[in-house]
């Protein structure tokens, strides 16, 4: 597995496409959560290609089946203090590591900022909902805290919640996504790690910023 700390991911060239930060809150084909909004609109934003590929990927869904968005774009300045608390959590719960041990650990949960898909407005984390917008459980809450239940394939999550899985993941390998594996719900196209995962060679999409910011 490569991981997000792994400087294979850093030297990824990107030949940024320029493409614009869509508000996913004006696709009616998609249901974005509200959860994150206190952290800003950003939460309800994404590159327009990766737009088009989740509206895609959602008619690959069995029926009455639909995507949730939780969260896209995040600003830089966001994606640093996830980071940073997170590994201020493992310097409480590890003590006595290196500052390497710190970055690669917490990148199995949250990007460091340099190459986070979310900062390129390239990355989705999302799960499933019913027609009415009821959220389905998938074995851990989106976002959950870095356990082997949330990793994509993790081996205690069985019967419906990993069927479900299965569903997600086929729909969006389908429409060219690839998955963080330690995180179920975390969904990329287009960003460095994409671009390593397929060896594309390059990535499209660099950090992004919302109109106006």
């Amino acid at each position: 597995m490569i991981l997000l700390s792994d400087p294979v991911v850093a030297g990824t060239p990107i030949r940024e496409s320029g493409e614009p930060l869509i508000d996913l809150r004006a696709v009616p084909a998609l249901r974005v959560d509200p959860r994150m909004a206190a952290t800003g609109p950003g939460h309800a934003h994404l590159r327009h290609g990766v737009v088009d590929r989740l509206v895609t990927a959602q008619t690959f869904l069995p029926p009455g089946l639909y995507f949730l968005v939780v969260e896209g774009f995040r600003p830089v300045e966001l994606q640093s203090r996830y980071f940073d608390a997170h590994v201020g959590r493992l310097r409480e719960a590890h003590p006595g590591q290196d500052e390497h041990w710190y970055h690669v650990r917490a990148s199995r949960y949250i990007s460091p900022p340099e190459v986070a898909p979310h900062v390129a407005g390239a990355a989705v984390d999302l799960t499933l909902c019913d027609a009415d917008g009821r959220e389905l459980w998938l074995g851990t809450e989106v976002n959950d805290t870095d356990t082997e239940a949330c990793h994509t394939a993790g081996p205690g999550v069985t019967g419906e919640a990993a069927e479900r899985r299965g569903v997600l993941s086929a729909a969006l390998t389908t429409a060219g996504f690839v998955n963080y594996p330690t995180e179920w719900w975390h969904w990329s196209h287009g960003d460095r790690y994409w671009a390593c995962v397929t060896g594309a060679g390059h990535a499209r999409y660099g950090p992004a910023r919302l109109p106006g910011a």
